[in-house]
This record gives C-alpha cells, structure tokens and sequence, in this order.
C-alpha cells in the first residue's frame, strides 16, 4: 500500500486531498450566502453606519473635552450639529437591522437545511443502506443549531468590529502614529491566545457533535424498538447504554465550555493588559509634553475599546467559525460516499424478463449468501420465492432492485446487465412491496400519491386494485395515517404500500414477505389481490405456503441454504416429493 502524504486525508477508502476537502466543504458554505447577497449586503451597510456613528462619537468626546481646554478647532454648536447626524446614522442603521439582518439569517439556515436533505436524498439505496441515519439526523438538528450560533449569528458583529477597528486605527494614527504603533504592539498578545485556543475549541465542538450523534442513534433505536425493549423486558439494559451515551455528551459538553472558557478569559486578561498598557504609555507621553493633550489621551482609551472588541470577538469567532466549517465538512464527507446514479436508461417495460444466471453473493467476505443461483422470469407471469429463514429469498429481491452490484454472474432485464443500467430508470420499471411498511404521519391520499400530483382516476384505480375502497369510504381520503401508520391495521397499511406500487405502475413487483405480519385472512386478501394483478411480472418472497395462492403462481422457486434447490409450478414440486414438498407439509401442521 502507497503512503498516503500529509495533503491526503482517508475517508471511507476514498483519499481526499486537503485541497479536495475544502472544496466539497465550501458548496455547504457557499449555501448560506447563495441567493442571500442582498439581504448580507444590507447588513453590511448597518454595520458600516453603526461603526462610523462609533468612532465619530469617540472623536466627538475627544473635541469636547478639548474645546473646555480651549485646545478645539471646533465650536460647540457645530459639535451639536455633528452628535445628531451621528444619532441619525445609528438610528438609520438600527432600522436597517430590523429590516435585513433576520432575514439573511433565516434564509441562509432556510438555504443550507434544503441544501443538506436534497444531497441525502440523492444518495443511492446501497450507499445510505449501510450508513448509520444519525449522522444525518444529528446533522439536520444539533449541527445546524451550531452552524447559525457559532458562525452565522456572531458574523455581523464581527464585521461591524472589524469596520470600527479599521476606523479606530486610522483615526489613531491621525493623533500619533508612535502611540499606535506601541498600541498594535501590545495588541499581539490576544492575537497570539486566540491561535492557541481557537484550534482547541474547533475540536472540542466537533467531539460534541460527534458524541451527539451517537447519543440520538441510541435515542433512535430505543424509540423505534421499544416494542422489542419491552417484551424482553431489556428496559435496565438500555437506560444503562443511554446513560453511557449521555455521559459521553456530557464529558464532551464540558470539554467544549473548558476550552470556550480558556479562549474568552484568555481573550479578557490580554485586553485589559493592552488597555491600561496603551492608557499609562499615553499619559506618560502627555506628562512628558510630547503632544498628547488630555483629550488624545481619552480618545485613545476610548479607541482602543473598538481596537481591542475585533481581538476580543475575533478568537470565540474563528473557534466558532472552524467549528462550523469542521461540521460542514464532516457531512460533506459523508454525502460524498455517494454510489453515483450511473449507467444507461432502460426502458421502463418488460417484453422478455429477468434473468438470473449463475448470480453469487455475500454481504461479508467469504461468507456467502447466494450460490450459483439461475432463474429465468417470464415477463407477465407470477413467481413465488419460498424456503427457510436465511436462505436468500430477500437478498435475490434486494439484488433485483439495485442494492448491491458487488455480484458475480449475471442479473439482466431484457438481456440488459442490470450493473450496466442506471438506478433511476430501473426504479420506474420495477417497485417493491416489503414487510414494514413505512406510513407518513398524513392523509392516505398523500401516502398512496407520495405527496405527488396524480390524475383522480389513476388514484381510484390504484384504490380499486388494492382493496383499500373500503377503507376510503369509511374514513375519508383525508384521514391522518398517524405517526407510521399507528392509526391503520397490518393489512391496510400493506394495501397502501401496494396502491403505492400500482400508482406508479411499474411493470416489474417484487413483494418482500408483505403478509409475514399479518393474520392469515388478510394475508389471502393480500396475495389475492396481488395476484389478481393481470399485466404485472411479479416476484412473491412468501413464507405462507398456502395451496390456493401458490398453484396460481406461474412457477416457484425453492431456497435452501442461498442455493437454488428446486423449481417448478406447484404440482411438479409436490409430485417430485423432495425439499419443497417438506417445506409444504410442515406448514400444513
């Protein structure tokens, strides 16, 4: 293996250069201001006449003093004249704040948020399959709050510090260039604590974020298997795994406050050195006659407040700026482990169908799952895939539908390689019923369209074929579904899943063990339904070995241990009196 230089970093076996990083990270970023530009420019103007009415004010404290020593050019009328244009300029900038600043900051989070779950849901079905969801989950919630506080929110006022500082120095420098030049001296000090500790805080956020992440997966599971948690009585067990995740977010909390601690009191101490530094040099030189009245003196110490608020803003705003841009670039990374949607376009029709020859397959090396497995698929006809716990059945479908191209041997529809076809035109030729079910939290009509726009009576047809007219007419279309379908039984949320399917009018199904939870009634209403479907290939993964649906298939394929043990229609497996016929007389029992 090459080493890899410093300028590479490993990433899910991809090396990216440092130059690759920044630019995946900077497309997040760039989102922020993206369509934003007016609305940042505007609070850029506020700042710029709120820094301005800030020095002025200054210079006007040094004039009045001054003019009660008789040392200004100035008379007290004009310098009243002044103070009010500087009110005006304050108060213009104000209105424009109120006006543009919530705006650029809702938009830019509006912006990035879209950003963020448009790029999720361009990854691929293999790709995101493997990758742990709170990452994305943490990203969307945890990470975006850090984003708009420790970098959006703080970059105004740092800019308007920014735009003072420059006028403060200039106007300095007017007065007495020496002074200032000891004034930037002493100045480097909490330039020199904020390289320091910046670097420090950016990690210690990123720990947090990565900790977070964990803990919401381990909120995630408990949530989502609760069922599970309960029957086996694992309640003890999994408030110990929450509380060691909880923990760890805690110690990485505290890690962070330590080091934003050590960066705002290292920021605090070195400001209050260079102040009273910068105030007894300036009255030394006005003691020695140097040139410095008592007004250059104030004006000075009055100055240095909007020399020293960039240095003392400028550290908690590059930790919380490189915190930013650390999380931006941990999900880039992530979203870049994307299985391209390549290949060529297939036709979304079936004319010959689907073949399988000689197709092997293992989720880990050297342990294989399929071997050596050949079918071949009429297209229009309805096969059923049977056999044991753990002998392929679902890994064939998942193959089917593009989870995997880590396959040796051959999968083709209409001859077409199915590694050489695009995902995206596969998936208008071919849609999958599975087990569970997933249910939105809306009406039936959204969870049959998918939220899509679709023809009335394409909708009742799809209504009609899956059985759920019933259902429709004594809830309404209307009806909340409820928080995964907690709202509906087994078999209507099944029903949905294949209105689902048959709105979208593929002409390839693969149903993935549909009925295995359901009760043996609606179990035969659903396959019944199902096979009634004239014009569809469909592919049945079943573990209900029931007769009458089962002679109706065109053939059955019969697993056993990944290997292909036999096939036939219904009456030639059972005369054969081999596996098949075992498998059909255990389930009789």
């Amino acid at each position: 293996m090459n080493r890899k230089t410093d300028q590479e970093i490993q990433t899910n076996g991809q090396a990216l250069t440092k130059q690759e990083l920044k630019k995946l990270r900077g497309q997040f970023k760039h989102t922020l201001f993206l369509k934003n530009h007016f609305n940042l420019f505007m609070t850029l103007v506020a700042a710029v006449l709120c820094s301005v009415s800030a020095i002025v004010s200054s210079w006007l404290l040094k004039e009045v003093l001054d003019l009660t020593a008789g040392n200004s050019r100035f008379d007290l009328y004009t310098l009243l004249i002044i103070a009010d244009c500087c009110g005006l300029l304050l108060l213009l900038g104000g209105v424009i704040d109120y006006c543009f600043l919530s705006r650029f900051r809702a938009k830019a989070m509006k912006q990035y948020r879209a950003f963020v779950f448009d790029k999720i849901l361009q990854k691929g079905i293999q790709a995101f399959s493997k990758e742990n969801t709170s990452l994305y989950i943490s990203a969307l919630s945890n990470d975006v709050n850090t984003i708009e506080q420790e970098y959006l929110k703080p970059l105004q006022t740092n800019i308007e510090a920014g735009i003072s500082f420059a006028g403060a120095l200039a106007l300095m420098l007017w007065y007495s260039p020496l002074l200032t030049l000891i004034s930037i001296g002493f100045s480097l000090l909490p330039i020199i604590f904020s390289v320091i500790f910046g670097n420090m805080a950016a990690m210690a956020e990123k720990n947090v974020s990565d900790q977070k992440e964990r803990y919401t997966g381990v909120q995630k599971d408990a949530l989502t298997g609760f069922k599970v948690i309960k029957s086996f009585k694992a309640e003890n067990s999994i408030s110990k795994l929450h509380e060691q995740k909880n923990q760890d977010v805690a110690q990485a909390s505290r890690k962070r406050v330590k080091a934003s601690v050590l960066v705002t009191y290292s920021s605090m101490l070195s400001s209050v050195v260079v102040q009273f530094g910068v105030f007894f040099v300036a009255a030394a030189f006005a003691l020695a006659g140097k040139g410095i009245t008592v007004g250059t003196v104030l004006i000075f110490v009055q100055l240095m407040n909007y020399l020293l608020s960039p240095i003392q803003l400028f550290p908690n705003f590059f930790a919380g700026r490189q915190s930013a841009l650390r999380l931006m670039e941990k999900l880039a990374v992530a979203l870049h482990q994307n299985i391209p949607d390549e290949g060529e376009p297939i036709a979304p029709q079936l004319t010959e169908g689907i073949s399988l020859r000689n197709l092997d397959f293992a989720y880990e090396e050297n342990k294989p799952v399929l071997n050596g497995i050949g079918m071949e698929i009429s297209a229009g006809g309805c096969y059923a895939l049977v056999g044991g716990s753990g002998s392929g059945k679902s890994t064939i479908l998942n193959l089917l539908m593009a989870g995997s191209r880590d396959y040796s041997g051959e999968i083709l529809y209409d001859g077409k390689e199915l590694k050489t076809v695009s995902p995206s035109s596969l998936y208008d030729l071919v849609s999958i019923i599975q087990q569970n079910v997933f249910v939105f939290n809306s009406t039936i009509r959204d969870n049959i369209t998918m939220f899509s726009p679709f023809p009335g009576e394409e909708v009742e047809r799809a209504v009609q074929m899956s059985g759920l007219k019933k259902l429709i007419e004594e809830k309404g279309e209307d009806y909340l579904c409820g928080e995964n379908g907690s709202g509906l039984s087994g078999g209507e949320r099944q029903r949905i899943s294949i209105a689902r399917a048959l709105l979208r009018n593929t002409p390839v199904l693969l149903i993935d063990e549909a009925t295995a939870s359901l009760d043996n009634e609606t179990s035969f209403e659903v396959l019944d339904a199902i096979l009634k479907l004239d014009g569809y290939t469909r592919v049945i993964v079943t573990h209900d070995l029931d007769e009458n649906i089962l002679r109706r298939c065109t053939g059955i394929f019969t697993l056993k241990k990944g290997e292909l043990s036999e096939q036939g229609t219904f009456d030639e497996l059972m005369n054969q009196k081999g596996y098949f016929y075992s498998l059909f007389n255990v389930s009789q029992k």
